[in-house]
This record gives C-alpha cells, structure tokens and sequence, in this order.
C-alpha cells in the first residue's frame, strides 16, 4: 500500500478506522479458514484410500504430515516473495 492511501486513511473519522480495521481483521480471518480448508481437503484427497479403521496407518500419517508441511512451506515462501515483490513496487515520497 503507498503513502498516498495511508495518508487517505488518516484523515478518516476514528469511527470510520475501526470499521476498516474490523473489514480488514475478518479478511484475514477469512483467508486464513480458506487456507486451512484447502489444507486439509488437498492432504485428506492425496493421502486417504480407503476408510479400513477410524485412526490413519501410519503411511497415511506420514503422507499427510509431509503433504501440510509441503503446503505450509510453500505457502510461506509465496507470501515472503510477494512481500519481496511489493517492496520493490513501492513508490517512494
């Protein structure tokens, strides 16, 4: 975000800053459950074949920890590098 939005934030009435925190803590939140969500539907579709006993084998296990390791590593370096990215896009003032 550039100066010239965060200089039209400050002029808001404090009311208005609040509903805007708040939008922006149910955005986040929402995102999070999304990615949470996806998580778990890609890792129980990739390593569940077949519903034998109530508990995961141990190679059920084991796939599913590699799999949220995966995603959460890669995810990870996605939002490092687009952080990298806006840095650079950043108009300076």
């Amino acid at each position: 975000m550039d100066k010239s939005m965060l200089g039209d934030l400050d002029s808001l009435p404090e009311e208005d800053k609040l509903r805007m925190a708040a939008m922006v803590d149910q955005l986040q939140i929402r995102d999070s459950l999304r990615m949470y969500n996806s998580l778990a539907e890609r890792c129980f579709t990739d390593c569940v074949d077949t519903f034998r006993r109530k508990t995961l084998d141990k190679q059920e296990e084991s796939c599913v920890r590699r799999c949220a390791e995966k995603f959460l590593k890669h995810s990870m370096r996605v939002g490092m590098r687009f952080a990298e990215l806006n840095q650079g896009v950043a108009t300076p003032d």
